[in-house]
């Protein structure tokens, strides 16, 4: 199973030719590849990420809605982490534009 969580990009950046941004998962900031969304995406925005790649850019809305799911879906006692990451980044999603 693949599991692609959202983000909010905070930075934008180039590395030696690679389009590299930081984004914020409820408080949790990570280095992240651009490449497949970089003309897609600003700061402000949210993107789906898988192992470290942005594979989509999504609106806010999508973004809360994934986060409800995987709270709802980290009931079990070995997914709490997953649990714990879901409630940080809802409660940190923004009401209105960045």
């Amino acid at each position: 199973m693949c599991l692609g969580i959202p983000g909010r990009v905070v930075e934008i950046h180039d590395d030696r030719g690679l389009p590299m941004g930081v984004v914020d998962f409820g408080g949790v900031r990570r280095e992240v590849c651009l490449a497949y969304i970089a003309d897609q995406v600003q700061p402000g925005d949210y993107a789906l990420v898988h192992v470290g790649f942005a594979i989509s850019k999504i609106d806010e809305d999508q973004a809360r809605r994934t986060f409800e799911a995987l709270r709802e879906m980290s009931q079990l006692d070995e997914l709490e982490w997953l649990r714990e990451a879901a409630q940080s980044s809802l409660d940190g999603l923004s009401l209105g534009p960045q």
